[in-house]
C-alpha cells in the first residue's frame, strides 16, 4: 500500500474511534510493520492506548491502559531524532522497562545485520497540531523485512503521522459539531453553549474551514471562514465572504471542484491567493444538515498540501533529469520520443533497410515542431572503452569525463543551431551510463550525417573517443523499439574496422 492510500483510509472514517483504529490498521497494512499502537493525549495530559493493530494478544492486554505524560516526554526526548520520528535503540531503551508506559515485548533473536531490528528497539511517530501541541503518538514494531527503516520509509511514516494528526483533529471537530447540532434541538440555553463550542472548534481548527450556503440566491457563497483559511489565501474574512470556492479555484481545476460531491467529496486543486499566486490544497466536503429543513450548509475542510506537491514535483524532476550532468534520463527520453511518434507507420517498411538508415517519406509527427520535409533523426553515441577507463581511474574520474563530454555535445549542438543548419530544438539524453542519444527533428540525410560526424569528433576526452550512428525513427514503432534498434546499430558499428574519420550511419 502506498502512503497516499494509507492516508486516504484514515480520512474516510466517520467517527473518532473509527479514525483512531484506522490509523493503527493502516500503519500495519501500509508501512511494513507487524504491530502498531495509537496513544492519545487525554485532557489531563496523560496518554491512553486508544487502538492497536497486528497483535490480538497485545491489543487485549494494553488497550485502555494509561501512561503518564512525564514518562512519555522522557521517551520523546531521548534516543535518535529521525527527522521528527524518535528511535530508541535497545542499547538505550532498557532504562524504560520499569516506567508506567504500557508496552509489550517482542520475542525473537538479536539481529544478524548492523541495521537489523532488535526485539527491544522502539520507534515512535509523534502527532502534533499545527500549533505544535502533542495530541498523540504512533508506535510501531517488528518491520517485516527485519531491518530498521531507511530514509524513505522514515519520511513516509513521518508524513503519515502528520496526516493522522489532522485526521484526529478533524474527527474530533466532526464529533463536536455533531454534538452541537444535537444540542441545537434542545432548549435555548443549551443552544448558546453549543454555539460557543462550535465557534471555538471552527475558528481554531488546524486546517482551513469554510461554510457555504446551499440553495437559494446565494448558493455556494461563503458565509463563514476561519482564520487558518484566511491566512492561507492572504484574504481577510470580509473579502472571503464575497466569493464562492469556484471564484477562487484555478481555471484548470474548476472541473475538479464541480465534480466533487457535497457529501464526503475530496479533491486536490489550486486556490488563488490575494497576490495572484496559487496554492495546492486538499478539500474535504461534508453537509451540515438541519433536522427540520434538510441540508442547508456545505462544510469544507481546506488542507495546505503545497509542500507535498513541491516534493512530488522535485521527485518527478529527479526521475526525468540526470543529476550528474543535467541531461534527460532514458525514461524521459522514451516519453518524449513516444510523444513524437504516431501510432500508424509512415510507410511500408523497406526490406533493404532493416536498420532504418534512410529517411522515411514526408510525414508530420504529432509531438515535435517540424517543417515541410519532416524527418526525425536519432543520433546514438557511445563512449568507447568507458568501463575500462572508469575501472582504472575510479568513479570520480569517470563522472568527470561524462560531464565534460556532455558539455562538448551541448557546445557542438549549439554550433549547429547558430550556423542555421537546424533551427528546431533537439533533445539530448544520457542512457545506459556511457551512451548519449540526440533527437533532432526536421533534418535531412546529409545534414544529419554531418551532425553525427561533428558530435562524434567533438565528444572526445583524453583517451576516450566516441562512436556515433544515425538512425531514422519511424512512426508505427514504439520509443523502446527505436532505442533498441539504434543501440544495436551502435554496437554493430563498434565491431567494424574504422579509421579516425569514419562515422557509422
Amino acid at each position: 500500500m502506498r502512503t497516499d492510500q494509507a492516508v486516504a483510509e484514515i480520512y474516510t472514517a466517520r467517527s473518532l474511534a473509527d479514525t483512531i483504529q484506522s490509523i493503527a490498521d493502516a500503519a500495519v497494512s501500509g508501512f511494513g510493520y507487524e504491530v502498531a499502537c495509537v496513544n492519545l493525549v487525554r485532557p489531563d495530559g496523560d496518554l491512553v492506548v486508544a487502538a492497536m493493530a497486528g497483535d490480538p494478544g497485545a491489543e487485549a492486554m494494553l488497550t485502555g491502559r494509561v501512561g503518564s505524560r512525564a514518562s512519555w516526554d522522557r521517551r520523546l526526548n531521548m534516543g535518535e531524532d529521525w527527522s521528527g520520528l524518535r528511535f530508541i535503540p535497545h542499547t538505550e531503551g532498557w532504562v524504560l522497562d520499569g516506567d508506567d508506559v504500557p508496552q509489550w515485548r517482542t520475542e525473537g533473536p538479536p539481529p544478524e545485520h548492523d541495521d537489523g531490528w532488535h526485539p527491544d528497539d522502539r520507534l515512535f511517530a509523534p502527532m502534533y497540531t499545527s500549533r505544535g501541541e502533542l495530541i498523540g503518538v504512533i508506535s510501531v514494531d517488528r518491520p517485516h523485512n527485519g531491518r530498521r527503516p531507511g530514509v524513505q520509509a522514515r519520511e513516509a511514516l513521518r508524513t503519515y503521522a502528520f496526516h493522522s494528526a489532522i485526521a484526529v483533529s478533524m474527527a474530533r471537530l466532526r464529533a463536536n459539531m455533531q454534538r452541537a447540532l444535537v444540542r441545537l434541538e434542545r432548549e435555548q440555553k443549551a443552544l448558546r453553549v453549543s454555539e460557543e463550542s462550535y465557534r471555538q472548534a471552527f475558528d481554531y481548527a488546524p486546517a482551513g474551514m469554510a461554510i457555504a450556503e446551499m440553495g437559494g440566491d446565494n448558493h455556494g457563497r461563503l458565509s463563514r471562514v476561519n482564520d487558518t483559511l484566511c491566512r492561507l489565501l492572504g484574504r481577510p474574512p470580509t473579502m472571503m465572504r464575497r466569493y464562492s470556492l469556484s471564484d477562487l479555484v484555478h481555471p484548470e481545476d474548476i472541473g475538479i471542484l464541480l465534480r466533487t460531491p457535497a457529501e464526503g467529496g475530496r479533491a486536490e486543486l489550486r486556490l488563488s491567493r490575494r497576490d495572484g499566486s496559487y496554492v495546492w490544497v486538499r478539500v474535504s466536503n461534508s453537509v451540515v444538515a438541519d433536522s427540520a429543513d434538510g441540508p442547508q450548509y456545505l462544510l469544507t475542510h481546506v488542507e495546505d498540501i503545497e509542500a507535498r506537491k513541491q516534493r512530488e514535483a522535485e521527485l518527478e524532476r529527479r526521475a526525468s533529469v540526470d543529476e550528474l550532468n543535467g541531461l534527460f534520463t532514458e525514461s524521459e527520453l522514451q516519453l518524449r520520443l513516444g510523444a513524437a511518434l504516431c501510432d500508424t507507420p509512415d510507410a511500408a517498411p523497406r526490406e533493404d533497410d532493416p536498420y532504418g538508415l534512410e529517411p522515411y517519406p514526408a510525414h508530420r509527427h504529432k509531438g515535435l515542431p517540424i517543417g515541410t520535409d519532416p524527418t526525425l533523426a536519432v543520433v546514438h553515441l557511445g563512449v568507447n572503452g568507458f568501463k575500462a577507463y572508469k575501472a582504472r581511474h575510479g568513479q570520480a574520474a569517470g563522472d568527470t569525463a561524462l560531464v565534460t563530454i556532455t558539455g562538448l555535445l551541448r557546445s557542438a549542438m549549439s554550433h549547429e543551431r547558430n550556423s542555421g543548419r537546424n533551427q528546431e530544438p533537439a533533445v539530448l539524453a544520457r542512457i545506459r551510463g556511457d551512451e548519449f542519444v540526440v533527437l533532432v527533428p526536421d533534418l535531412d540525410k546529409a545534414p544529419a550525417e554531418t551532425l553525427v560526424a561533428r558530435l562524434s569528433q567533438a565528444a572526445r576526452v583524453g583517451p576516450l573517443q566516441t562512436t556515433g550512428v544515425l538512425y531514422w525513427a519511424t512512426c508505427g514503432t514504439t520509443a523502446k523499439q527505436v532505442l533498441q534498434s539504434s543501440g544495436e546499430l551502435l554496437r554493430a558499428s563498434k565491431l567494424l574496422p574504422r579509421t579516425p574519420t569514419d562515422v557509422a550511419h
